[in-house]
């Protein structure tokens, strides 16, 4: 629990009376609300900050598939907007077909209220939350910061929080992650458009998501039915920012969504972070997107900022109870491990994916479409009952699969999320601005191309 700094207080800080928490989380999305709540739950004095009011709205498709349910809080209700028990994929708007499942595969959410349900779940288990607060950096040496237990939170306003710990959450363009070193290794674009349609036209989506292989290497678009409204996207490697927006305009158009006006253009910036990449510095841990935590063939980000959120809240209690720093270090590598030997893997999987869907996005199309037993597979994943890292482990013909696929290509000549979308100077720091004019012209929803039997 918290306690006075103490006479080991400095220059600048009134040691004695100011008031330290056990752990300070950045950003309410939801990696932070987890490791809020993780924290809070073990009894310790959290504060969560955010710099917007809650709900807000983020760039996002929407999609809970098994590992994100495995990882809310007990009572958690999902805001569900739909459940997906049918996916049509296509290739480019061609050879599109549908395959069903008895079962669901994965629901759909709003975000803003998805993400303001777990924060309030982390402030009933004790956090304390802070709206509308912006982080311009940490500190953990200098006059702010008042013995060597302790990290100094600076604000916006000029105001400074101190902790015993820190989690950085705060997204794709954290500040707690520059501080920590996060380096990345692919960095894609982006774009989305919430559209209203009529009840006609959201009765022939219901139920089903479109998932369609796209033009640019590595590039595929979605639609998310969410009641009267379609989750419309796409995304590609960062640096193709017009052709981004041509595949968008053209997906939309395919679709005969154009004449539908969205609430909502959006862009985006995702990044995954390299495998030697940090995720942590001092007393200092990071989550989520802030440590460039996603899928890196799907993009999927949001089972992996609950999960590495929790076991960030988890672990930065461990941080906040080490009187010394040999002892916060050791936890925090604890932290490391456990991420790597978890969501690693999966990532270690996902880049080997992605490297092969740049180059034969029309083999992985005609095995997820034409072969049961991927289909399966897909199923299996998007419900939680198997991991892809999981299945190439145990499975002897998917591992011999990806192995010859391996082979086929040259992964390493640049082809594949190694260095992909990210230049010299942004390998060690994320930047903070997404890169290209998201005014895209989206607008309506429409059936996708004739069903292949």
């Amino acid at each position: 629990m918290t306690a006075p700094a103490g006479a080991d207080g400095v220059d600048g800080v009134d040691a004695e009376n100011t008031e330290i928490w056990d752990v300070v989380v950045v950003g309410a999305g939801p990696g932070g609300a987890s490791a809020a709540y993780a924290a809070a739950v073990a009894g310790r004095r959290v504060l969560l900050l955010e710099k917007s009011e809650l709900p807000r709205y983020k760039t996002c498709g929407g999609g809970i598939i098994g590992p994100s349910r495995d990882c809310l809080p007990p009572g958690f209700e999902l805001p569900l907007q739909d459940r997906v028990h049918a996916v049509t994929f296509s290739l480019d708007g061609r050879f599109a077909r549908t395959r069903r499942s008895r079962k669901m595969l994965f629901g759909l959410i709003n975000r803003p209220e998805f993400d303001a349900q777990l924060v309030e779940h982390a402030q009933k288990a004790g956090a304390e939350l802070r709206t509308g607060v912006t982080v311009t950096r940490v500190e953990q040496h200098g006059p702010a910061v008042p013995d060597r237990r302790t990290v100094a939170v600076v604000l916006a306003d000029g105001e400074t929080v101190l902790a015993r710990a820190v989690v950085g959450a705060d997204g794709s363009a954290s500040r707690i992650g520059a501080h920590v070193g996060v380096k990345l290794g692919q960095v894609d674009l982006g774009l989305e458009a919430e559209i209203p349609v009529p009840p006609s036209v959201a009765e022939d989506w219901k139920g089903r998501v479109l998932i369609d292989w796209g033009p640019m290497p590595g590039s595929y678009g979605w639609v998310f039915p969410k009641g009267d409204t379609l989750t419309v996207g796409v995304i590609s490697a960062r640096g193709e920012g017009a052709a981004t927006k041509r595949y968008m305009e053209d997906f939309v158009a395919r679709l005969g969504l154009s004449g539908f006006e969205p609430t909502v253009s959006s862009g985006h910036l995702t990044r995954c972070r390299t495998d030697d990449s940090p995720l942590s510095r001092g007393r200092v841990l990071v989550c989520g997107d802030a440590a460039g935590l996603l899928e890196p063939w799907t993009r999927e980000g949001i089972s992996y900022a609950l999960r590495s959120g929790r076991l960030a809240g988890e672990w930065a209690v461990r941080v906040a109870e080490a009187n010394d720093a040999v002892d916060a270090r050791r936890q925090a590598l604890n932290y490391a491990f456990a991420i790597k030997a978890g969501l690693g893997v999966e990532m270690a999987v996902g880049r080997r994916m992605l490297a092969v869907f740049e180059r034969r996005p029309g083999l992985l199309h005609a095995t997820l479409t034409g072969l049961r037993p991927a289909w399966n597979a897909f199923a299996d994943i998007t419900r939680g009952s198997a991991t892809l890292g999981g299945m190439v482990r145990s499975n002897g013909m998917a591992r011999r699969a990806l192995e010859m696929l391996d082979k086929r290509m040259d992964t390493s000549s640049g082809v594949g999320p190694a260095g992909r979308g990210v230049g010299k100077a942004e390998r060690s720091a994320p930047e903070a601005e997404a890169e290209a004019d998201t005014d895209t012209d989206a607008k309506t929803e429409a059936p996708e191309a004739p069903e292949v039997v």
